[in-house]
């Protein structure tokens, strides 16, 4: 049994075989932490992940069906986190996930620099507008905008948590790619795999993963695209392998 609170539901994540607390009033996750997990480079056998921005854990949990490293969430949002802790709980990955509650930007002293072989990140995408134009719900406006991190917050932390050649991997919008890039170089990252994310064929890229190696040589490589729906608005043979284990 496990105790859902308020309007949380227990939803599937069916390629893996798991299941996730979920909340619509607090927090569901997106397709794009399930590119993120599935896009960066793991260790199969043993390592060290951590998930930085994990909001209810789903990074963490996806992550968990690819290795059998150790991973750590970290999210600064208490409700989030107690949600991620119970989906940990449930699917009996105590051994192996562990959630953070705390501010990524103190996870480098409180964890150890350059402890972890692998960082995963999907930030706020949004700079903070004008304060009519955030999100009435706190939780919301938290996970969307950066009120509490911003980009360079990510990736400063990001670098500062792996070792030298780890991975580091962010999802985000094309219109901060040029951000993401400048920080990422800024701070001894290199990016080396970039893939572009477009809803369908035709239309403009709306989503894309960047992965970078600590002090890594530059040779940057674009991977072919990925269209998330077909035109007949079902998803993709990709996207149905990707969310649902489909070959």
């Amino acid at each position: 049994m496990i105790n859902l609170k308020d309007d949380e539901r227990l939803d599937y994540l069916l390629a893996e075989n798991l299941r996730i607390i979920q909340s619509p009033s607090v927090f569901a996750f997106s397709l794009d932490a399930v590119l993120l997990a599935r896009f960066v480079y793991v260790p199969i056998q043993k390592g060290n992940l951590i998930d930085l921005c994990s909001g209810n854990g789903v990074i963490p949990l996806f992550l968990s069906a690819r290795t059998k490293g150790k991973i750590t969430g970290v999210e600064i949002q208490e409700r989030l986190y107690d949600m991620a802790v119970r989906s940990i709980e449930y699917n009996g990955l105590e051994n192996r996930l562990e959630m953070i509650l705390g501010d990524i930007r103190d996870m480098p002293k409180k964890l150890g620099y350059g402890k972890f072989d692998v960082v995963t990140c999907n930030p706020p995408y949004f700079t903070t507008p004008s304060k009519g134009e955030i999100n009435p719900n706190e939780h919301l406006a938290i996970a969307r905008h950066e009120i509490l991190c911003t980009l360079e917050d990510a990736i400063k932390a990001s670098s500062e948590l792996v070792r030298q050649g780890g991975k580091v991997a962010f999802v985000h919008r094309p219109g901060r790619l040029l951000d993401i890039v400048t920080f990422m170089r800024q701070y001894r990252l290199e990016p080396k795999r970039i893939q572009f994310v477009y809803p369908k064929m035709g239309k403009e890229a709306n989503t894309i993963l960047v992965e970078a190696i600590k002090d890594g040589s530059p040779d940057l490589k674009i991977l072919p695209p990925l269209i998330v729906y077909q035109d007949n608005d079902e998803y993709t043979p990709e996207i149905r392998e990707i969310l649902y284990g489909e070959k």
